[in-house]
C-alpha cells in the first residue's frame, strides 16, 4: 500500500474511532462542571421551575448539541444571569452529550434537598 493511501486510511480510521464517542472532544464532565450545573440547578429550583425544566430538558435531549449554539445566539439576553467565565464554561459543557442528563440529575437533586429542608 502506498504511503499516501496508508495516510488516508489512518486518518479515516482515526475519525471513525471518535464518530460515536459520547463524551465528545472535551472529555467527561469534571468537578467544576458539576459545580456549575449544581448552581444552575439551584437557580432553577429556587424559582419553582424544577418540573418544567426537567420536562423541557428531557424533550430536547436528542438535540443536546444545539444547546451551546443556542446559548451563543441568546448571549445578549442570558448574559446578565451569569458572569462571562461561567457563561462560556456552560456553553462548553452543553456541547457534551452527557450534559443534559447531568443537568437533569442536578435539578432533581436540588429539588429533593429543597423538599427535605421544607419539611
Amino acid at each position: 500500500m502506498s504511503k499516501a493511501r496508508q495516510s488516508w486510511v489512518n486518518r479515516l480510521s482515526g475519525s471513525l474511532r471518535r464518530a460515536f464517542d459520547l463524551d465528545g472532544p472535551h472529555g467527561r464532565l469534571d468537578e467544576k462542571d458539576h459545580e456549575l450545573l449544581g448552581r444552575l440547578a439551584k437557580m432553577i429550583v429556587d424559582r419553582g421551575m424544577a418540573m418544567p425544566a426537567v420536562l423541557f430538558l428531557n424533550s430536547i435531549r436528542p438535540l443536546s448539541g444545539l444547546g451551546s449554539q443556542a446559548m451563543t445566539f441568546l448571549r445578549p439576553f442570558i448574559q446578565p444571569f451569569f458572569n462571562q467565565a461561567d457563561y462560556d464554561r456552560l456553553a462548553a459543557i452543553l456541547e457534551r452529550r452527557s450534559s443534559i442528563t447531568a443537568l437533569i440529575e442536578a435539578v432533581e437533586a436540588a429539588e429533593g434537598r429543597r423538599k427535605v429542608l421544607s419539611k
